[in-house]
């Protein structure tokens, strides 16, 4: 077989395109897509990539050939996530992962999700309080305050506990720790941790600030002699198959760092863009509103309720459609392999644009308006929408962020007119996931 040339993007001699990718990954990513097409090869340092943005090949690479492109863990040297994570159930693989993976998941069906509506609801309910004592006309940082907001969440849900009182510092360290890991995967000249660069002193006042928190939730749990029916105690509580042995705490620590990251940062990005978006667009927002009238007359949903809110879903959607929660996922070659004719070398690193895809002029009209009347058909989009991932991998938590965004959209909106205090678009920043570049500063309004 004639093995097909993927195009290479065009770089320096020594450092490839490090350059480029540097300055801005996100608009490096979208710039490839269009100049050289869906499939591109590029080079950082020495380190070998390839760009994917289009459906048909994530289906291939991450379904068909998922034992191919893996997780790229590795334990003797951590890049990456795997800093922040360790061995959660984001970057662990093989066997591991499957226990884990079925160890959790209990927690996370949609029967047992039910459940936590009422902390999620005691949230929202903290957050419009205090929006209300700030008085009309008040100036927020929209990421900050949902960045807050959903710390609190997860953090009621899964360890019964509360963080606010450290929010300023964790925030900062989540920032710090997952920019820095981002850039030991972009750069293999980034300095090892050993050297002592205000980089990597930084990174690891942050993880350790980090690591404080989450030994301080698994201590406290260990003393309290109340029982918790939550994701910590599972942990807690969970035994080896084989041997009866308890997790180790670094294990412990591993799945519930993971779950506090992923599971707060994530969904409020999801929640700053889409509010942001509606600022946006008034005649989307109009809608929405007309369907929480018509469906809550002002109330707080219930389960039973959030069902109905069909429009209110498709919004939350097409924002993540336009703004997806994480923005690309990195996977290792493992040995060499083929798709559609095109050769990958192992040990070489693809990147799956989730933004491109979602982008893709092939498989939505008009990609980058803002329109959820697209998400009202039963059109099937299984590989050109993928906000949570697919495959095997796909996030464990994809139920109870939707449960979440749909609850807390519904009651900020229902309440609070959000004013964007800049008419300029604001700019996307990635690590992993998309940010709002230094935040939306907005002015609200309570509503009658």
């Amino acid at each position: 077989m004639t093995t097909k040339t993927i195009p290479h993007v065009k770089g320096d001699f020594l450092l490839g395109n490090l350059r480029q990718y540097k300055a801005d990954p996100f608009q490096a990513l979208c710039d490839w897509q269009r100049d050289y097409g869906d499939l591109v090869s590029f080079r950082l340092a020495t380190r070998q990539f390839y760009l994917f943005s289009h459906p048909q090949l994530v289906e291939q690479a991450l379904v068909k050939q998922s034992h191919n492109f893996v997780k790229m863990y590795n334990p003797q040297k951590p890049t990456g996530l795997a800093l922040i994570l360790g061995q959660g159930l984001l970057t662990s693989q093989g066997d591991l992962w499957r226990r884990q993976r079925r160890l959790m998941q209990p927690v996370f069906q949609r029967s047992n999700l039910t459940s936590m509506l009422p902390q999620m609801v005691m949230a929202g309910n903290n957050l419009l309080h205090r929006w209300r004592q700030l008085g009309d006309g008040a100036h927020i940082n929209l990421a900050d305050e949902m960045m807050q907001l959903a710390l609190e969440v997860i953090t009621q849900t899964m360890f019964s506990t509360s963080v606010l009182d450290k929010i300023t510092e964790i925030a900062s360290a989540l920032e710090t720790g997952l920019k820095y890991a981002a850039k030991t995967v972009a750069n293999p000249l980034t300095p090892p941790l050993f050297i002592p660069t205000p980089a990597n002193r930084a990174f690891k006042h942050a993880s350790g600030l980090l690591d404080d928190v989450i030994y301080g939730m698994i201590d406290q749990r260990r003393t309290q002699s109340t029982a918790q029916h939550d994701l910590l105690t599972m942990l807690l509580n969970a035994r080896d198959d084989d041997s009866g042995k308890p997790m180790t705490d670094q294990q412990i620590r591993d799945e519930v760092i993971t779950i506090f990251t992923a599971g707060h940062e994530t969904t409020a990005n999801v929640l700053t863009w889409t509010l942001y978006l509606l600022a946006r667009h008034p005649a989307v927002l109009a809608k929405l509103r007309a369907e929480l009238h018509d469906r809550l007359q002002g109330n707080t949903p219930d389960a039973e309720a959030l069902q109905q809110l069909t429009y209110t879903r498709a919004v939350l959607s097409e924002a993540m459609r336009l703004r997806p929660p994480a923005g690309i996922l990195i996977r290792k070659v493992s040995r060499d392999t083929e798709i559609d004719g095109y050769a990958f070398k192992a040990g070489s690193l693809a990147i799956f644009s989730i933004y491109n895809i979602h982008h893709h002029p092939d498989y939505w009209q008009q990609p980058e308006q803002f329109d959820p009347e697209r998400f009202l058909t039963a059109e099937k989009r299984r590989f050109a929408y993928m906000p949570f991932g697919t495959g095997d991998r796909v996030c464990i938590g994809n139920h109870f962020a939707l449960l979440e965004t749909q609850l807390l959209l519904s009651m900020i909106v229902q309440h609070f007119d959000i004013q964007l205090v800049s008419t300029d678009e604001v700019e996307i920043e990635m690590a992993v996931t998309v940010r709002p570049k230094g935040g939306i500063p907005v002015r609200l309004n309570r509503r009658q």
